[in-house]
């Protein structure tokens, strides 16, 4: 299967936190989206790699995507380096994005810097011929996205392109939502996390509203680029 988009995450719910409303509109326009999950975040303080394996299928579900991986990286220790690298390669031949979109290139977490990076660098290492993968015993031809878009997470990074998602605030929502292990619920007695208090989920509307406000619209996503952003024509510009 060819994919127009292919969103990476070091951690299941890194991208419904951070690009869902964007995978959800384009889903929505017929754009054949992927995700594929680095490591299965066992090493989250709530929850567990198999209540998370759950909330992850359960939240592409809400986002229409057709298919989602997790190449199982051991949380908080993955490298990049050329065994983690040639694994993503494989999965960027398999199914030839146009775009990939990762993890933000600078964030409180560790792993994100890092997924950002080794994704950025894989997706190089994809185009090269010279590097051969095999899938089922099969010789992959090299293939290199168009773009690599990064998201914005926990650091509010300043982003270079900023996407509209009025409409689809609230699947971004109910994505992040399948994740009850994770988020404010004032009965899950499992330690508090940062990213488990009332104030961080709301969070997740304020911010996509103060983003739309700044170009005029209800709800936006931001992302950092790696080449110019480019139009066809100054009034492609919103």
């Amino acid at each position: 299967m060819k994919l127009d988009i292919l969103a990476i995450g070091s951690h299941p719910d890194d991208i419904e936190l951070s690009c869902a409303g964007t995978l959800a509109k384009e889903a929505a326009k017929g754009k054949t989206i992927g995700i594929l999950d680095l490591t299965r975040g066992e090493l989250g303080t709530r929850g567990t790699p198999e209540i998370r394996d759950q909330e992850a299928a359960d939240a592409a579900k809400v986002l229409g995507v057709e298919v989602r991986e997790n190449l199982e990286f051991a949380d908080g220790f993955f490298t990049n380096d050329k065994q983690h690298q040639l694994k993503i390669v494989e999965i960027i031949r398999k199914y030839q994005p146009e775009i990939v979109i990762c993890n933000a290139i600078d964030d409180r977490h560790p792993d994100h810097a890092k997924g950002s990076e080794l994704t950025s660098v894989s997706c190089f290492l994809s185009g090269l011929r010279k590097i051969e993968t095999k899938v089922d015993g099969k010789v992959q031809e090299a293939w290199r996205p168009k773009h690599v878009y990064h998201y914005i997470q926990w650091k509010d990074i300043k982003p270079d392109v900023v996407v509209d998602i009025s409409g689809f605030i609230e699947t971004k929502i109910d994505s992040v939502k399948a994740y009850k292990s994770q988020f404010f619920d004032p009965d899950n007695n499992e330690p508090a996390t940062p990213i488990s208090s009332n104030n961080f989920f709301e969070s997740i509307r304020y911010r996509a509203a103060n983003l739309g406000r700044l170009i005029g619209t209800d709800h936006a996503e931001g992302f950092t680029v790696e080449r110019y952003p480019a139009v066809d024509s100054i009034f492609d510009l919103i």
